[in-house]
This record gives structure tokens, sequence and C-alpha cells, in this order.
């Protein structure tokens, strides 16, 4: 498995790049939102990798970020949903975006995507959703199970943020000490974000 690429950006089209490493051009599928974060040709980038194996082609995909990679990789894992329509959906909506979607039911943001009719939505919302179940992450809980010395109190905004980066694959216990300081009274995404960001820099 190759979790990443980094080397010098060779070419670069809307739907891929090809990335030299130690002599070698590799072909990576990226998501618009990937590609807008490239540097210029022949300076270096890096990319996180998932590869897809079919019976008549391997071909890698890359992802700015490991939240993109992990994105990807659970949209993937629902039944109707290939890399073409990850990669359609991760062009139109960052991982934090998905997220708060599948955490909020809103499945009319998921079909912005090309490919992603009413019904796909549905079902992408209710696997993912399933997943934050196991994790035990509601509203009702969420007052139990975010001690009150690791963040303030545990409002609506702050159960939405804890459901919505379980789709990113994130636990509870692992997020919980990087939202301590963060303004509860912030929009769900920019929860999100500046918890991403804390945790980016540790």
């Amino acid at each position: 498995m190759i979790y990443s690429l980094n080397g010098k950006l060779i070419h670069s089209e809307p739907t891929f790049v090809v990335i030299e490493c130690a002599g070698v051009g590799y072909k990576c599928l990226v998501t618009m939102n990937t590609a807008r974060t490239l540097p210029r040709l022949g300076e270096n980038v890096m990319l996180y990798t998932h590869m897809l194996v079919r019976e008549d082609a391997v071909e890698l995909c890359g992802f700015a970020t490991a939240d993109e990679m992990n994105c990807f990789r659970l949209l993937t894992s629902i039944s109707g949903v290939g890399a073409k329509v990850a990669i359609a959906i991760l062009s139109v909506l960052t991982p934090e975006q998905v997220a708060l979607s599948v955490s909020l039911g809103d499945s009319k943001a998921l079909t912005k995507a090309s490919g992603v009719g009413n019904k796909l939505a549905q079902r992408i919302i209710l696997e993912l959703k399933d997943k934050i179940k196991k994790l035990g992450i509601t509203e009702a809980s969420s007052s139990e199970t975010v001690p009150s010395s690791s963040v303030p109190a545990a409002s609506g905004n702050i159960s939405q943020a804890l459901g919505a980066l379980a789709v990113l694959g994130y636990t509870p216990d692992e997020i919980l000490p990087f939202m301590n300081g963060i303004d509860t009274t912030l929009p769900v995404e920019k929860i999100i974000a500046e918890t991403l960001k804390a945790i980016g820099k540790k």
C-alpha cells in the first residue's frame, strides 16, 4: 500500500496529477479541492494516497489532507459509492462539510455532487450516521460524555461537532482535549475546523 507521495509536480489536469518520485511519475486522481491546493509545476508536493485495485487497472487517488483521504475511504465503503462518486462529492464539499451534512441529515448538500441523487445521498447519511451511533454520540448523551474540565458545557453545536468528527473517524476521547478553549457559540462547521486545526498542530 502506498500511503503517500512526496515529489515534484510534473503534470496537472482538473482530474489528475503526475508526481515524480525518484525518477518515477505517479498518476493520481484528485478532487477539485485538492487540485486547488497544488503548487505550480516543477515544485514539490506531498499527497496522501489510496490505491484502487480493479480487475482491469490499478490507480492511485491523491488527497491534500489525511482527513480528505479518510473521508474518501468512508464514502467508498458504502454500497453504491465508487471512487468516481466519492471524488465528485469531495470536489464540491470539504471533509468537514461532508461530516456536517451527515450529522445534520442534510442530503441536499450531497446531491450537489455529480452522480449523487437523493436516494444515494440518503443512503450515505443513513450508513454514516450508524457509525456515529456506534460511538454513542448523541445530543442527549453528550452532556454526560463531555467532561466539564475538558471543554465548556456541551451545547448543541459541540454535540453536532462531535458527531461530525466521528464521521471523519475521530472518537470523543481523541478530540475532546483539542476542543478546550473553543467558543461553543461558534457555528458547527467553525468548531470542526478549529478542532482539526488544533489536531494538526500536535
